[in-house]
């Protein structure tokens, strides 16, 4: 007698959660949600902090000028085309060749910030354009002799640093609108930042010229 007895059914297939598509989709919206917040509900507190320059863009960015436009001298006389250090960052500054004591703060803030790059150190120079043919105090030349040092004209330097870069330049004569600010020529040769007038000692400007520039050779892909 043969027994009727059937298989067993196999057993039913069981559904599949769809609980990880759910949190792969969250994952994927979080920072689309987040961003959208952050700008439209700044209170939430999600927005960075604004980042904030101590020196001011120059706008529009101005070249360096070509050497027959720009005449400049080392101190033994040799023509100098100041084009010829594209490719670095150059820390820029102009006074008188007697460098009163607002010269050399200025020399001091260039310098301490140059130093302090790191292994960025070579990526910049730093540049004194002199005004006249005073001779340079021993002193400056014992302490800044790593600067190079220029002498200018300064009716040219005044058409390349000062139109439109400082704040109230109708009010300053034109050796105050020279010997004021500092500036940063970017590696392309562009005259970009400046450093405006300042009453603040070096000992707080300096810091603040520092983080400036290291933000620049931070962020920069070029020089």
């Amino acid at each position: 007698m043969v027994s009727n007895t059937s298989s067993p059914s196999p057993n039913p297939q069981k559904k599949r959660s769809i609980q990880p598509l759910i949190w792969i989709f969250v994952l994927c919206i979080a920072p689309v949600v987040a961003a959208l917040l952050a700008y439209y509900v700044p209170a939430l507190g999600l927005r960075p902090d604004e980042v904030t320059n101590y020196g001011k863009l120059v706008q529009p960015q101005r070249p360096t000028p070509p050497a027959n436009e720009l005449n400049l001298t080392t101190l033994d006389g040799e023509p100098f085309d100041l084009q010829s250090l594209q490719g670095q960052w150059v820390l820029l500054t102009a006074d008188q060749g007697a460098c009163p004591e607002s010269c050399v703060e200025k020399l001091f803030i260039l310098r301490n910030s140059h130093a302090s790059q790191g292994k960025n150190v070579d990526r910049v120079v730093r540049v004194w354009l002199i005004t006249d043919d005073t001779p340079v105090p021993g002193k400056v030349m014992e302490a800044y002799g790593s600067t190079i040092m220029l002498r200018a004209q300064p009716e040219q330097l005044a058409q390349f640093l000062t139109i439109n870069t400082v704040d109230n330049a109708d009010t300053l004569n034109q050796t105050q609108a020279l010997t004021q600010p500092m500036w940063i020529i970017d590696p392309l040769g562009n005259l970009m930042l400046e450093f405006p007038p300042d009453d603040a000692p070096a000992e707080v400007r300096g810091p603040e010229v520092r983080q400036d520039l290291s933000k620049l050779l931070y962020n920069s892909r070029i020089g």
